[in-house]
């Protein structure tokens, strides 16, 4: 076969956790074909929508912590190999009730993990968060070290770094079909067909349709972000008036927002989105996708004109317990599948390329993964046993 179609790795998919394996195989001195359905960075999958927020207080298990850690400091890394700037500090609030899940959340991991915080009420949290109007019974977890990460401009980066290091990069080229052999892995496209001694799979909404024999139930949700414009004569909503947040405005019911970076105030409902087929998908905005966060705003964010100015639509590929997936196929041990991230991976791309590359290399990582591993939901008991 021509040497051409013979790689180290192929990686498909080529979103936030995809070219940033790309791009880390390939500074390591690997032939790396890197693969994906679109061109990005687009808008087609999870990773667009102009900001991502990186905080560091992870309640739902502490193997997120460090991680996170490595993460701010592989963007870092990031921004001086490229000279492009792509993490911008604002703070991060976790805002609800005192014994709410977001907040009580918050507090624990702060506290478990060291991180540095406050714990706002009344007069301090209006002083912090000056452009949020908040119910005497509201208190806030700041996290002063959280801020604000650009996907798009990310995702642009590690693709130019991977190119520059040698990595083939085929946009608008779908896997089709992919298969373990005695001689590693082979992968088809309407192309043709290449050969690696590794696949790392970071597919994100298509997982399931061409990864179907993971025994898993993966949900690809559909996410609606709006923008706003504060009102004419407003003192605006940029950092210094809101930071990042995450609010719990009902028990178990979530919206989050980043402060206006200059393409206005982002906001959106954690996790309300209904299953969605990725070829499918409605991209279609609503009056309901607008009203459910337009109500939030009128009453939490006075300087906000209620009316968005854009509105987009992304994914959230969920596990079954909300936690990330990384791991060797069951099947294949030449196969990684990662990035399934339950709406919460982006700011760990800088870090999981790392360790993806890791894996693809020499089948270990220092990270404990044990979080991520498929083997947790066949361990889990089934519902009514």
């Amino acid at each position: 076969m021509p040497s051409s179609r013979r790689y180290d790795v192929i990686v498909a998919g080529l979103g936030a956790m995809g070219s940033s394996a790309a791009y880390q195989l390939a500074r390591r001195g690997r032939r790396v074909l890197g693969l994906d359905r679109f061109d990005p960075p687009h808008a087609m999958g999870s990773t667009h929508g102009h900001s991502r927020i990186i905080r560091t207080a992870y309640w739902d298990d502490p193997s997120y912590v460090p991680l996170v850690g490595r993460a701010h400091e592989s963007w870092r890394e990031l921004e001086a190999a490229s000279g492009e700037r792509l993490y911008f500090p604002t703070g991060q609030l976790y805002l609800g009730a005192h014994d709410s899940m977001l907040v009580s959340g918050a507090r624990d991991s702060v506290r478990l993990n060291g991180i540095p915080y406050e714990e706002l009420s009344g007069a301090a949290l209006a002083q912090r968060a000056p452009g949020l109007r908040t119910t005497a019974g509201t208190v806030a977890i700041w996290e002063p070290h959280a801020g604000v990460l650009l996907p798009e401009l990310a995702v642009a980066t590690f693709l130019k770094l991977a190119r520059r290091s040698g990595a083939g990069i085929h946009t608008e080229e779908p896997l089709t079909h992919w298969a373990a052999d005695g001689d590693g892995v082979s992968v088809t496209t309407p192309r043709g067909t290449y050969h690696a001694d590794r696949l790392v799979l970071t597919l994100g909404a298509w997982t399931s349709k061409l990864v179907p024999d993971l025994g898993l139930p993966l949900k690809a949700e559909r996410q609606v972000m709006h923008w706003f414009r504060p009102k004419p004569g407003s003192a605006g909503m940029g950092p210094e008036r809101i930071g990042c947040f995450m609010w719990e405005y009902e028990p178990g019911h979530i919206w989050y927002a980043v402060p206006d970076m200059g393409d206005g105030f982002k906001a959106g409902i954690h996790h309300d989105g209904e299953a969605s087929d990725p070829d499918e998908v409605d991209r279609s905005i609503s009056a309901r996708d607008i009203e459910r966060v337009s109500a939030r705003v009128r009453e939490m964010v006075p300087d906000a004109n209620p009316a968005p100015v854009a509105s987009a639509v992304c994914f959230y590929t969920d596990t079954p317990d909300g936690q990330f997936l990384i791991d060797t196929h069951p099947q294949s041990p030449a196969v990684l599948v990662a990035s399934p991230c339950s709406g919460h991976g982006f700011k760990f791309a800088s870090v999981i390329g790392e360790l993806l590359a890791d894996l693809a290399m020499t089948g270990r990582t220092t990270a404990d993964l044990s979080l991520f591993k498929l083997a947790r939901h066949r361990a889990a008991p089934r519902a009514g046993t």
